[in-house]
């Protein structure tokens, strides 16, 4: 699977989603941002990811409108994401926080919108609202965000409509195997947040002696690995340079010997919270 940046893998309702995009955490509001979102649509990038409790939206929002502008792109052909933060969940608080979403992203509809935490004796009423949301179009696709097999399970039981999208910390020291088979028997498309686990393998010498075979960075074949393993990612970045090289992950293909000594990295260590314990 080489292939390019502009790549999709096709959710269980048919909508097209990039197997790559930006990710936005932790970026402040502000020209940087702005700069970071346009660079991306320049370069190639058709998929871009935040949330509220980010922060950013209008940022975001901004840097799609020019982006758009400079390139000659419609919005048809840009895959947006947003979150539903914990203290909006349930149905008439989630139904409200996306509606404020749309505003401050300046669109009339998202992509995908994503619970954004397993909010115990919330997140199945929030559930409901995103699904209100899909049947009315505002949102092409629905999923979660960090939900282990039983929060997936217990959602299910009463789910009208399967979430088509969980997006979760994967890397090589996480490697959420359980998970990930749970989600391909059920149709949900895996998605990794954090992928390069906060630049904590930078210096992995496993991944270092693999990149070096192909003349590619640690960071690259991380992102590669996510690709092989049919995984969407979004790796985040506001750096010129960074933002062309996490998407120079097309051409090369990892062996499946490469392939399994990445994933014996696994260690089901987290930089993140785990769903369980979180304090929501």
């Amino acid at each position: 699977m080489t292939g390019s940046l502009q790549d999709t893998i096709t959710l269980h309702n048919g909508v097209n989603m990039p197997w790559l995009g930006l990710g936005v955490f932790k970026v402040e509001e502000g020209p940087e941002l702005v700069e970071a979102v346009k660079t991306a649509i320049k370069n190639g990038y058709r998929s871009i990811d935040t949330a509220a409790v980010y922060g950013n939206e209008e940022g975001v929002g901004q840097g799609i409108r020019e982006g758009l502008a400079e390139t000659g792109l419609s919005r048809e052909e840009i895959f947006v994401t947003s979150k539903v933060w914990n203290a909006d969940q349930g149905y008439e608080a989630a139904l409200e926080a996306f509606e404020v979403s749309l505003r401050k992203l300046g669109l009339d509809y998202l992509d995908l919108y994503l619970i954004h935490w397993p909010v115990q004796g919330k997140y199945k009423d929030t559930w409901r609202a995103l699904e209100a949301i899909y049947e009315s179009g505002k949102a092409r696709s629905i999923g979660v965000s960090n939900f282990h097999v039983h929060h997936l399970q217990d959602l299910l039981q009463d789910a009208k409509i399967k979430p088509m999208v969980n997006q979760v910390e994967f890397h090589p020291r996480l490697t959420q195997e359980e998970l990930r088979a749970y989600c391909r028997e059920q149709g949900i498309q895996f998605e990794a947040w954090s992928p390069l686990m906060q630049g904590g393998l930078l210096d992995n010498e496993v991944l270092k002696t693999i990149g070096d075979r192909y003349g590619k960075s640690v960071a690259q074949v991380i992102l590669r690995w996510d690709l092989q393993n049919g995984v969407v990612t979004i790796p985040k970045s506001t750096k010129e340079h960074r933002i062309i090289e996490n998407a120079s992950v097309f051409d090369f293909e990892l062996t499946a010997d490469e392939m399994s000594r990445i994933s014996a990295l696994n260690e089901n260590k987290r930089v993140g919270p785990d769903p369980d314990n979180f304090d929501f």
